[in-house]
């Protein structure tokens, strides 16, 4: 007996959405076709003519947990990535205690075992820590970073001598890295020189596209002199400049043979906004690397369409609205996100800003390559596959409204932009989201261990501390 069907739906097929239905078994994708003759299931889906994607998965999450869940908890923040049809988050190091050691990583996976109703990869934090990298790998970390190469939230910024000395332990480990590149002398001086302005987009100059194209440049030079060069991810890149010495950078590893090798994501906060939304925005628009202008964005969405950026992640990054009310130099970095990345790029598909099938390959199936959850059956809708599904309706277009999303944090710096819930999310072939309400039990959903993580010979995760003991 299989266990689930969903009929009545359509799926993408040589750029066509062609009627389909799709049969489930032991939480696996076991075909898709236009019909299934078989007489018993344990759940039937009728989909109502909704389009069936593979659900998001979101590289760049900051749950805040442990020690800030008055911001956001492994619950709240999981509910809100399957309410946006997100079924799987890395979650970055930046929590307190930060992933530098085994402490502060068997601390955040319990919490997340506890309360995430989604699955879950946790990166390693990348400090004055060199020595522990190794030991990070072996329990299960996703991949290293955000590296932090200027100031942010967490003051986990590391030195260009550092991060040369990280990048090559992790390129030893055939390990990930993920930069938050940011140049820290062009920030500080920057800072000094405008230290008596107070234009409402101060912070978008102290952190100008120059900022984030020197800090990419450094990097990348860096990481080429390293004695193992690691591969490279570089968050949230928001500038034409950065994004083509990525590109050129990408050509020259190709050339090498070593495609894949480094590879970008963008924000949908530097796709849909732009500096002309300080005013309306203020500090709730404050984010690193900061807003640019509507040119850059638009650039950015081409650079998406054209392939030379090769994912997107929404950075959730929540602060409470008191937080943020206060003078532009003193609010916090950081906007709420992942329950509207979905949204917005479908409705961007409506608006033929992108195509259907490209938003599949930036939100699923690329991110699965390039951390690796591939292995685990993530981010495709094809046979043997986690059937980890989004379902919606393309003409169902509302507007984005922070009382109905669910986040902790009490609103979203796309209030009133165009967005396409999912009618239904499903994870592993179980329905976490019905459209209305999240369905799923607190804590059903998995850890997904990174590559390096140890194994006995049948393969079976080995935990190198007690899972059960308490948090304190």
């Amino acid at each position: 007996m299989s266990d689930v069907l969903i009929k009545n739906t359509r799926v993408l097929e040589d750029g066509r959405l062609v009627p389909a239905e799709i049969l489930i078994e032991d939480g696996k994708i076991k075909g898709i076709s236009k019909e299934f003759r078989i007489s018993a299931y344990d759940e039937i889906i009728n989909a109502g003519n909704m389009v069936t994607i593979p659900a998001g998965i979101d590289g760049h999450v900051h749950f805040r947990d442990p020690g800030l869940t008055y911001k956001e908890d492994w619950y709240s923040g999981s509910c809100s990535a399957a309410a946006g049809g997100i079924t799987a988050v890395l979650e970055h190091p930046n929590t307190i205690p930060p992933v530098a050691d085994k402490n502060g990583f068997s601390l955040k996976l319990k919490h997340a075992k506890k309360k995430s109703v989604i699955d879950f990869g946790i990166n390693g934090g990348v400090t004055n820590n060199v020595d522990q990298l190794k030991e990070l790998w072996r329990l299960g970390v996703s991949v290293f970073g955000e590296i932090f190469m200027a100031e942010s939230t967490g003051g986990l910024n590391i030195s260009k001598e550092t991060l040369g000395s990280a990048l090559s332990a992790i390129g030893q480990l055939d390990a990930l890295a993920c930069i938050h590149a940011e140049d820290e002398a062009i920030r500080l001086e920057n800072e000094e020189l405008l230290k008596n302005d107070s234009g409402i987009d101060i912070h978008s100059r102290v952190r100008p596209n120059e900022c984030e194209e020197v800090a990419v440049r450094d990097c990348l030079k860096i990481n080429k002199e390293a004695s193992s060069p690691a591969r490279l991810h570089f968050c949230h890149t928001s500038t034409p400049e950065a994004v083509k010495l990525i590109g050129n950078a990408q050509k020259e590893f190709s050339a090498l043979g070593n495609a894949g090798k480094i590879s970008c994501e963008v924000a949908p906060h530097h796709l849909f906004l732009s500096t002309k939304d300080y005013n309306k925005l203020g500090t709730l628009g404050k984010m690193n690397p900061p807003l640019r202008s509507s040119e850059d964005a638009a650039y950015m969405m081409q650079a998406l369409n054209s392939g030379l950026i090769n994912a997107v992640a929404s950075d959730h990054a929540p602060h409470m609205h008191y937080e943020k009310d206060v003078p532009m130099r003193s609010a916090p970095s950081g906007v709420p996100g992942v329950e509207t990345l979905m949204p917005l790029m479908l409705a961007a598909v409506r608006k033929n800003l992108i195509s259907l099938e490209r938003v599949i390959q930036v939100t699923s199936r690329n991110p699965a390559y390039i951390f690796g959850l591939d292995r685990l059956g993530k981010g495709s809708m094809a046979e043997g596959c986690d059937a980890d599904l989004l379902l919606f309706d393309p003409k169902s277009v509302v507007p984005i409204k922070s009382k109905n999303l669910h986040t902790q944090c009490d609103w979203t710096p796309y209030e009133g932009m165009d967005g396409i819930f999912p009618g239904m999310t499903l994870s592993r072939g179980n329905t976490i989201w019905d459209g209305h309400q999240i369905i799923a039990k607190k804590g059903c959903g998995q850890f997904m261990p990174g590559a390096g993580m140890k194994t006995d010979e049948d393969g079976r995760i080995i935990l190198e501390f007690d899972d059960d003991e308490d948090d304190e």
